[in-house]
């Protein structure tokens, strides 16, 4: 049949964005979703100043989008394995869109958990669709592009995320509105974009079974994780104490410093993570993960030193190692699991680093806020730092004695 006697199409398609656009637009989402996250950071000296709550209360708000975020990764964390990354995305996109309103819109302690509720929910099954479809619009002229990817954008999203929020605490008119206002616009136009791409996904059964919680890792990849378990659970935890109690910190060492010192505690660690992260993804994993666990080290004891010396100094030197101890692990563990992983085990396998990750960030922050009610915050960093330290050294052990066993 001819061109000219061809039937046209039953139904308008909407235009398709390339898969070469494709990719930088999931990064975009990763660093969107993660900036929202650390947005809130230095707001809390804020919402504590207005509503009066305690350290506990503070590390229970941080925390509720970390548990949150770990019931969708345990329920639907697979589910774009089923229905298609292009829907599953949209949709926690939509929701996200929603969790920003709830925080422009709150009004006290129980709202602002209702809305870090929300977040979390729409973060954990956005994260792993958006980190599985970077691996699916990867360019197979540059392997290795989507797991450095997925090590980078969430560190500069939080960095990006303090720093902004940071700068309108100290120069907005409503800071506590301006930020979320601005990100709700932000995941609107992400949602719509994820629309035009190229689906990667072929829809198939077994929606529902996936939301039965579980945690999936593939096969190949498991060694990897048994291996790096301890420096992902290292490096979360102290990444968790500088995003819920740093800004406390930091006040409790300088009383006088602006606003704005809370809020580049964590930016520091966030900056310091993304630009070690990119510095190593071409070294070899095993080795940039020893390095990385190496330096949580001497960034906790420095950060312990800090309110002995009362320095702010030794604080952001400490948090700076620790930064780059966290993104190099990080960055590591990744290109330890993803690339082992077959294409339909990859938002699984993702899923699971991040229940991994987010636990280990969540659970010792809650520790940590009650330690602080019970016996003061510098008593709580001690007993913090010594905690990781332990942990980091516990499993530089195991790395350095063992080799991950292939396939």
């Amino acid at each position: 049949m001819s061109s000219a006697t061809a039937r046209p199409p039953r139904s308008r398609r909407l235009p398709v964005l390339g898969r070469r656009a494709a990719f930088p637009l999931h990064a975009s989402i990763l660093v969107g979703l993660l900036a929202a996250s650390s947005a809130p950071t230095p707001l809390y000296a804020l919402y504590q100043a207005a509503w009066h709550f305690s350290a506990m209360t503070l590390t229970v708000v941080f925390s509720a989008y970390a548990l949150a975020l770990l019931v969708a990764l345990l329920t639907a964390g697979t589910l774009s394995d089923h229905l298609g990354r292009r829907p599953v995305l949209a949709g926690a996109l939509a929701a996200q869109a929603l969790s920003m309103a709830a925080f422009a819109t709150a009004q006290g302690v129980a709202a602002l958990i209702a809305a870090r509720v929300l977040q979390g929910l729409a973060t954990g099954v956005a994260t792993s669709a958006a980190g599985a479809a970077l691996l699916d619009f990867e360019d197979p002229d540059r392997p290795g592009r989507a797991t450095a990817a997925n090590g980078i954008t969430p560190v500069a999203g939080m960095a990006a995320g303090v720093l902004a929020a940071t700068a309108l605490v100290q120069y907005a008119p409503a800071p506590t509105r301006t930020v979320y206002l601005l990100l709700l616009v932000l995941f609107g136009v992400q949602a719509a974009a994820v629309l035009l791409t190229p689906e990667t996904v072929r829809r198939g059964p077994g929606a529902w079974r996936s939301l039965l919680p579980a945690v999936t890792v593939a096969p190949a990849s498991r060694p990897a994780m048994a291996l790096a378990a301890p420096g992902i659970v290292a490096a979360w935890a102290l990444g968790g104490f500088y995003s819920s109690l740093g800004p406390s910190l930091a006040h409790l060492i300088a009383p006088d410093a602006p606003h704005a010192t809370g809020g580049l505690v964590f930016f520091t660690l966030t900056a310091a993570a993304g630009l070690a992260g990119h510095a190593a993804r071409s070294l070899p994993a095993r080795a940039v993960s020893l390095g990385g666990s190496a330096l949580l080290i001497p960034g906790a004891l420095l950060t312990l030193s800090g309110p002995h010396l009362h320095s702010l100094a030794a604080l952001f030197a400490g948090t700076a190692l620790a930064g780059a101890g966290f993104g190099a692990v990080t960055q590591a563990a990744l290109r330890l699991l993803l690339p082992p992983a077959a294409p339909a085990e990859r938002a699984g396998t993702l899923a699971a680093y991040y229940v991994l990750s987010y636990l280990a960030m969540s659970i010792p922050a809650v520790l940590a806020g009650l330690l602080t009610n019970l016996y003061g915050l510098q008593t709580a960093v001690s007993l913090y730092a010594v905690t990781v330290i332990a942990l980091t050294l516990a499993g530089l052990t195991r790395t350095a004695r063992r080799r991950p066993r292939t396939a």
